[in-house]
């Protein structure tokens, strides 16, 4: 179930907001410029469906969104179970960062939580199956798929090399880890 917590950024344990309305959570994220939506398709590819099969099923939906983003580019993200490189990818993905565009993903399959930070304040989004999430460029953020990830995910780009992370060094996204993460973000230095 999509979900929303929000926090003030200084008391990770103590959420000013809960909430698993869609429409909810919409207001919410559209007041810091957030696009939130669910999408109801006709269809929806198995979770080992091709990635081709994935984006022919979505094909009307990603024609409007990337018209309306100027985007130029779709592919599929596969995750299942945590193979060899997960952990250190995940780490990466916990480091607070931020993108040159914005980053937008719809959840086919699974479920993973954009965490947001902006304005003072924590904006945990467990985004699930249907949910489409545009997270503005230049919003500092991190993405948690979890331990073993489980998800199935479009995502949309302008720039065909993809998104590329500009870490702020801020160590928010520790202070807010996960409850199954004992150690947050590591990043190469």
């Amino acid at each position: 179930m999509s979900s929303l917590a929000l926090y003030r950024d200084d008391a990770p344990g103590a959420p000013v907001e809960r909430t698993t309305d869609p429409a909810r959570i919409a207001q919410v994220l559209r007041a810091i410029g957030v696009r939130f939506e669910r999408w109801d398709s006709p269809v929806t590819p198995a979770r080992t469906a091709p990635a081709a099969e994935v984006l022919a099923a979505y094909r009307p939906y990603l024609d409007q969104l990337m018209g309306e983003t100027g985007a130029g580019s779709a592919d599929v993200i596969s995750m299942h179970g945590a193979g060899e490189g997960w952990d250190a990818t995940r780490r990466k993905f916990l480091c607070e960062h931020i993108h040159d565009e914005d980053e937008i993903r719809f959840f086919v399959h699974g479920q993973g939580d954009f965490v947001l930070h902006t304005d003072g304040r924590v904006f945990n989004v467990r985004c699930t199956a249907g949910d489409l999430i545009s997270v503005p460029a230049g919003i500092p953020h991190w993405f948690d798929g979890g331990a073993v990830p489980d998800f199935v995910a479009l995502r949309v780009f302008t720039n065909p090399d993809g998104w590329i992370a500009r870490y702020t060094g801020d160590d928010i996204a520790t202070r807010f880890a996960a409850a199954d993460d004992d150690k947050g973000c590591e990043i190469a230095v």
